[in-house]
């Protein structure tokens, strides 16, 4: 067994290696650009050595900063995590010079899964179904759109080299496949170092499910079940559950054993990922194989109880799977949260900025239920627009999927995050989205149910009162608080504390008394019997327990005008808390008026300005290309929304802009 290893990559997957490595006495060595220097993985190992600036391809990607590293520590072997060098035949090559192991797969094996036009034709000789599509090199957009018209629309564009959504389009006609090969050449170029690009047909109402495996080099080929990652937005995974709701046992019997004899195909070693796309009627098609370790495993592990990183590392280190096939067992279920810096109000755009408050759900197992949380960050660390916007990976696992999804719920209640923008609202919600509850589900679900962009979701009546309750909890707690100041009116502050107060939320108002007891607070509301309420809360915290009537809430809290910001399950609202007289004033007060914006084009995010593709005086349609943003290793193409004449641009190709900076200015 290896006695130290050095761990190629950066935040959670960095940090989820070390803590299996350290649970088997393995040292550990990160490495860390100018922009990670106090990062989480880096604080965590045994040793660590800077190897560059900021952008990966002048750290992260270098082979040689690594090897150099090894040498530097005297690593044994080296982990690539995903992403950056874990899919580089050339890598482990250079690996292999130097006497040094690679925890994953042999380089024939990486070479012919990892250029997805080959195991394309790999698998289909082995006997596996795959999708009907063009497996050779493209010259140019024409070309492209001339074979995606023969294979017959919609297709999909693929960088051949690609993972994670990256240089990944889907075309409908002739103009998107000329458009989406171009950015998708342009995004696998700066993303992979390989601007290759095939097209295969685009299976409409389809279900995105994968099989993992793990391997030893005794010939010992083992499937670990299924994940059903088909909630996705621009072909970038949000949320996966293990096992799927779809499957019956023969369909996941066959994907498994079509997986197997691909791995044996190439002589797989390791851990890694076979992903099919499934339609309606449970019929499935090889996608492609991930040589590496897959962002969501968690949720494989917590139904198995297999460490997938401690058994990559002993099948590298030459040792024999412990288990076979007919050891293992899918128990209960499970499901992964990815919290992403990105702003679902702003149609998901990228964030970045400091986490001002980071405080993620309690960890361990509670009865039934295991919470689980994968990251690399804590309060205080920088989330820069260098790498990839994921923050977190929150899991659940328990008996059912219902009850899976529930903790879910109720754990995204509890996360806390400040600081950036972030996608936790839109989580939340999505917990709670029929469809979802359901299992009804699609790789197009977030386009049909969000076609017009996630937006802040609509309070129900019993939303409203129970955000009215935990409303006039907290005045009435702030209250009594200010009541015993010393030197204040105490007399007038104790009456105030006391009275009936008036609730504005959502459009309505809601009246309520409070009276204090022993243990609990007693709460009327008009037309109500009495109720019984009680919260951990003291002013300051931002989260909050509430007990009502035996029913516990976790709601977030944040002083606000006159009021509350409270959130829970996707729901954002203010509740202004006011006395009887003052919420008669409050009423003919006018409503402010937001500024127009809508002369203008913004950058929608922090990110660098790609291209300009107009000029100062042009006249643009709807629906034209403006500019290309680029934020996080991902180019944002911006349109125009309408009609107009160009009347001024600020900026040029190769500027860095703030969100909500100027782009451009239209007549009016």
């Amino acid at each position: 067994m290896f006695s130290k290893i050095l761990i190629a990559n950066r935040g959670e997957i960095a940090c989820r290696v070390i803590k299996s490595a350290r649970a088997m006495g393995i040292a550990t060595v990160a490495v860390y650009s100018d922009a990670d220097r106090d990062a989480e993985h880096v604080r965590l190992a045994d040793e660590a050595v800077h190897i560059g600036p900021p952008p990966a391809n002048q750290s992260y990607l270098i082979p040689g900063k690594i090897i150099e590293a090894c040498k530097q520590t005297g690593a044994q072997a080296v982990h690539p995590g995903y992403g950056f060098l874990s899919e580089r035949a050339s890598f482990c090559e250079a690996l292999e010079k130097e006497g040094i192991a690679f925890i994953g797969p042999k380089v024939k094996a990486i070479e012919a899964m990892g250029d997805k036009i080959t195991s394309k034709k790999i698998a289909a000789e082995a006997g596996v179904s795959t999708v009907p599509g063009h497996m050779g090199l493209i010259d140019d957009e024409a070309h492209a759109a001339e074979i995606a018209a023969g294979i017959g629309y919609p297709v999909m564009i693929k960088a051949s080299a690609g993972g994670g959504g990256k240089g990944m389009r889907i075309a409908w006609n002739d103009a998107e496949a000329r458009e989406g090969f171009s950015r998708s050449k342009s995004e696998a170029a700066s993303s992979f170092g390989d601007d290759r690009i095939f097209i295969e047909k685009f299976i409409e109402e389809p279900r995105h499910i994968e099989i993992q495996l793990i391997a030893d080099s005794f010939g010992n080929t083992i499937y670990l079940g299924e994940r059903e990652c088909s909630i996705q937005r621009r072909n970038q995974k949000v949320v996966e559950e293990a096992p799927s709701p779809f499957l019956d046992e023969a369909t996941r019997k066959a994907m498994g054993e079509q997986s197997v004899a691909l791995a044996k195909a190439v002589d797989y070693q390791s851990a890694g990922t076979v992903e099919f796309i499934v339609d309606k009627n449970r019929k499935f098609y090889f996608l492609e194989m991930n040589t590496r370790l897959q962002v969501e495993h968690p949720v494989t592990e917590l139904i198995t109880g297999v460490d997938l990183v401690e058994q990559m590392i002993r099948v590298a280190a030459g040792e024999k799977l412990p288990f076979a096939q007919d050891d293992i067992r899918l128990t209960g279920w499970a499901v992964e949260s990815r919290l992403y810096a990105e702003d679902p109000y702003r149609n998901f755009l990228p964030s970045i900025g400091r986490l001002t408050r980071y405080r993620p759900p309690q960890e361990g197992k509670t009865g039934d239920v295991t919470i689980r949380n994968d990251t690399g960050v804590t309060e205080g660390s920088e989330i820069s627009m260098f790498y990839d916007p994921m923050v977190a990976k929150l899991c659940t696992h328990a008996p059912t999927r219902l009850e899976a999804v529930d903790a879910m719920a109720d754990a995204l209640d509890r996360f806390e995050v400040e600081g950036i923008g972030h996608n936790l609202p839109f989580l939340s919600a999505l917990m709670q989205h029929p469809r979802w509850r359901e299992g009804r589900l699609s790789t197009g679900f977030i386009a049909e149910e969000y076609p017009d962009g996630f937006g802040p979701v609509p309070p129900d009546e019993a939303t409203v009162e129970r955000f009215a309750i935990a409303a006039l909890l907290l005045s009435h707690i702030h209250g009594a608080r200010n009541a015993q100041i010393s030197g204040a009116r105490f007399s007038q502050a104790e009456k105030r504390a006391h009275e009936d107060k008036v609730v504005r939320i959502a459009g309505q108002e809601i009246t309520g008394h409070i009276d204090d007891t022993d243990d609990v607070f007693m709460l009327r509301l008009p037309g109500r019997e009495p109720m019984a309420v009680a919260t951990d809360w003291m002013p300051g915290a931002r989260l909050a327990i509430f007990d009502i009537d035996g029913d516990l809430h976790a709601i977030k809290v944040e002083p606000a005008d006159a009021g509350w910001r409270l959130r829970q399950l996707g729901v954002d609202v203010r509740a202004q808390v006011f006395s009887p007289r003052v919420a008669e004033l409050a009423r003919l007060m006018k409503e402010k008026v937001a500024p127009d914006t809508s002369g203008l084009l913004l950058c929608p995010m922090p990110g660098l300005i790609v291209s300009i593709a107009v000029n100062e005086g042009d006249e643009v349609q709807e629906g034209q290309t403006l500019a290309v943003v680029e934020a996080m290793k991902m180019e944002n193409v911006l349109k125009a929304e309408r009609k107009g004449v160009v009347s001024r641009i600020p900026v040029k190709p190769g500027d860095s802009l703030a969100v909500d900076e100027i782009i451009m200015e239209f007549a009016k």
